[in-house]
């Protein structure tokens, strides 16, 4: 049987990083996906939720936020849940295995807000601007 599913888009809020009673890193996010359409008709968006376990939660919460593209791998699971008025619900989302930066770091800030246009007062300003890009792994 195969149950594999790869969607990309961009994350409709920053990813939000849990950690389990047991100290296990899990992080959900929303990814908007847009579908074909034919012509004459206005594009269409999917908004699917994605879950993530363990170094791959962190990394998401980490290098990822509102916007941001992303790719992801993953399997489609469906689970059965009650809300707080006591219906009973059903719930579908990827639980992903591989992500991937979807855009390269220069695209990502190309798409950002162009930056405020008043300028740093102190070195203080400047060191916190180039602060940890360093960290990035690309």
């Amino acid at each position: 049987m195969l149950n594999t599913a790869i969607i990309m888009g961009r994350l409709t809020a920053s990813p939000e990083l849990k950690y389990t009673t047991s100290s296990i890193a899990v992080c959900s996010f929303t990814v908007a996906v847009n579908r074909n359409y034919s012509k004459g008709r206005e594009q269409e968006t999917d908004f699917i939720n994605v879950v993530t376990w363990r170094k791959t939660a962190e990394f998401i919460s980490k290098y990822f936020s509102k916007g941001s593209m992303i790719i992801v791998e993953g399997r489609i699971q469906t689970r059965d849940y009650e809300d707080k008025h006591g219906n009973k619900r059903k719930a579908a989302e990827i639980v992903a295995n591989n992500v991937q930066f979807g855009e390269s770091k220069k695209d990502a800030q190309a798409n950002e807000a162009p930056p405020q246009t008043a300028q740093p007062t102190g070195t203080a300003d400047l060191a916190e601007m180039s602060g940890d890009s360093d960290d990035l792994p690309f």
